[in-house]
C-alpha cells in the first residue's frame, strides 16, 4: 500500500484493474484505492508479471502492507521470432537475480517464488471504440463478453465503469446469483479528508520549525506577456498565471536544492527531480496537492495542459499514487480568493511550501517615478533545519526575476 503523505494511514481495496498472468510494464495500473483523498489509481514500479493478490476487494491495509506478488516479466519473443531474455538478465549480476519473487513495493522480498504463470493470450476482439471511462480489465471483460460500455452505468471514480460492473452485466446461468457489486466512492468523505489534513498539519507545526518570509513582486510585465500571447487563442488554449508562478518556482529551485527535497528522520534527502505539488481545491470542500512531474522542464503550453488535467481528475476523481506521493515541494495559490498573502504550512516531508497571494494594482517606484503597477505578494514557509532566511530571501527574488522575464519561463 503506497503512502500518499502525511495525512495518509491506510488504504481501502476497490478494484484490481489486472489479473495474475497478465504482463505489466512499468507505470501501468494494477489497483484502484479508496483514501481520505478519494479514489487512487496504484501503479507499479517495474516491468513484471501480475502474480498472486495478497488483500481482497474491500479490504483497508495500512500504509506499507504488501498488496499483491509481482513476478519478473521473463523473456519475450522477438518479431524474428528468437526470445529476448528479461531485463534481469540482460543486466548481469549487478540486476535482479532470475526467479526472485517481487512485491509491488520498491523493495524486493527476496523469496522464490514458483516459475511464473504465462500471460493469457490476448482476445480476438477488442472493445469498440466509447467515451465511456472504463478501466483496463473492464475494458478488456467487456470485450470477452461481448457487452457495449455505453450502456453502463459505472460504479467506479467519477462514473467509471470497472470490472464488478462488467461480472455484474454478464449473462449468467439461471442458478447462479449475480456476484455482488463492491460499493466505491467517486467523491472523498470530505470531513474524513479534513480530519486527515488537520492532523498532518498539527504534527507539522510541532515538529517543523517554519519560518516565514514574504516579498512584493512586480508582475506588470508578466501580465502585459500574458495578455498578448492569450489574445489569439480561444479560451481553452489560454495560459492563467498560476503557470506562470509554478514555472518561475521550478526554474529557482535549480540554484537553492536545499528547498526541493524532503527530510528523513532529521536528515535532508534532495530530490532528483523538480516535482511541484500544485493546492487545488476539491469542490465541497477539502485540498490536494499533487504533483506536475518535472515542472522545470516542461514550456508553459505542456504546464497548462497538465494542471487542466490534473484539476479535472482531482474534481472527478481519477488521480495516481505517484502525483500524490511525488512532490518535492508545493505551490499554493489563492489568487482567486482575493487574498493578499498566504503563508502556508509545509506537508512532510517536503520542506518548503510557496505561496502567492492576489495579484493587485499598487502605487510603485519606478525610476524615480510612481506608477500603478500589477503587484503579487509571494511568501515561502521553509525548513529551518535545511535552510535559512538569507537563502530563502534569495530564492524569493530569483522566483521575482524569472516572472520578470516571462519571455524566458
Amino acid at each position: 500500500m503506497p503512502s500518499l503523505g502525511a495525512d495518509m494511514e491506510a488504504g481501502t481495496l476497490i478494484e484490481w484493474t489486472r489479473q495474475p498472468g497478465e504482463r505489466l510494464a512499468r507505470g501501468d495500473t494494477i489497483a484502484v484505492i479508496e483514501t481520505q483523498k478519494g479514489a487512487i489509481e496504484v501503479e507499479v514500479f517495474q516491468d513484471a508479471v501480475m502474480g498472486r493478490p495478497l488483500i481482497g476487494i474491500g479490504d483497508k491495509v495500512p500504509v506499507g502492507a504488501p498488496m499483491a506478488e509481482l513476478e519478473p516479466a521473463g523473456p519475450t519473443v522477438q518479431a524474428s521470432g528468437t526470445t529476448a531474455a528479461p531485463p534481469s538478465e540482460r543486466q548481469g549480476p549487478s540486476g535482479p537475480a532470475a526467479g526472485d519473487k517481487l512485491k509491488d513495493h520498491p523493495a524486493q522480498s527476496g523469496s522464490q517464488p514458483e516459475p511464473p504463470a504465462k500471460s493469457p493470450p490476448p482476445p480476438d476482439a477488442t472493445p469498440a471504440a466509447t467515451h465511456q471511462r472504463a478501466s483496463p480489465a473492464a475494458r478488456r471483460l467487456a470485450a470477452q463478453q461481448g457487452i457495449d460500455l455505453a450502456t453502463l452505468i459505472g460504479s467506479g471514480p467519477g462514473g467509471a465503469v470497472i470490472l464488478a460492473d462488467i461480472q455484474a452485466a454478464s449473462p449468467q446461468p439461471e442458478t447462479a446469483p449475480a456476484p455482488a457489486r463492491q460499493p466505491t466512492h467517486a467523491r472523498p468523505d470530505l470531513a474524513a479528508m479534513r480530519e486527515a489534513i488537520a492532523a498532518a498539519m498539527s504534527r507539522a507545526k510541532r515538529e517543523i520549525p517554519h519560518y516565514y518570509l514574504a516579498h512584493d513582486l512586480d508582475l506588470s510585465d508578466a501580465v502585459h506577456w500574458l495578455r498578448r500571447r492569450n489574445a489569439a487563442r480561444p479560451p481553452g488554449q489560454r495560459l492563467l498565471m498560476g503557470v506562470l508562478f509554478i514555472k518561475a518556482v521550478a526554474l529557482a529551485l535549480h540554484d537553492f536544492r536545499e528547498l526541493n527535497g524532503f527530510d528523513r528522520d532529521g536528515r535532508f534527502e534532495p530530490a532528483a527531480g523538480i516535482h511541484v505539488g500544485t493546492a487545488i481545491a476539491i469542490r465541497g470542500g477539502g485540498l490536494v496537492a499533487p504533483a506536475i512531474h518535472d515542472a522545470d522542464q516542461l514550456d508553459l503550453d505542456a504546464l497548462m495542459t497538465r494542471l487542466r488535467d490534473l484539476v479535472a481528475r482531482v474534481r472527478s476523481g481519477g488521480l495516481r499514487a505517484a502525483e500524490l506521493s511525488d512532490p518535492t515541494v508545493t505551490v499554493s495559490s489563492l489568487g482567486e480568493r482575493g487574498v493578499d498573502r498566504l503563508y502556508g504550512v509545509i506537508y512532510p516531508p517536503q520542506v518548503a511550501i510557496v505561496g502567492f497571494g492576489t495579484p493587485r494594482p499598487r502605487a510603485w517606484v519606478v525610476e524615480q517615478s510612481v506608477q500603478a503597477r500589477t503587484v503579487v505578494t509571494a511568501t515561502l514557509a521553509a525548513d529551518h533545519r535545511h535552510s535559512d532566511g538569507h537563502r530563502g530571501a534569495l530564492f524569493l527574488a530569483r522566483v521575482a526575476a524569472h516572472l520578470q522575464e516571462p519571455q524566458a519561463l
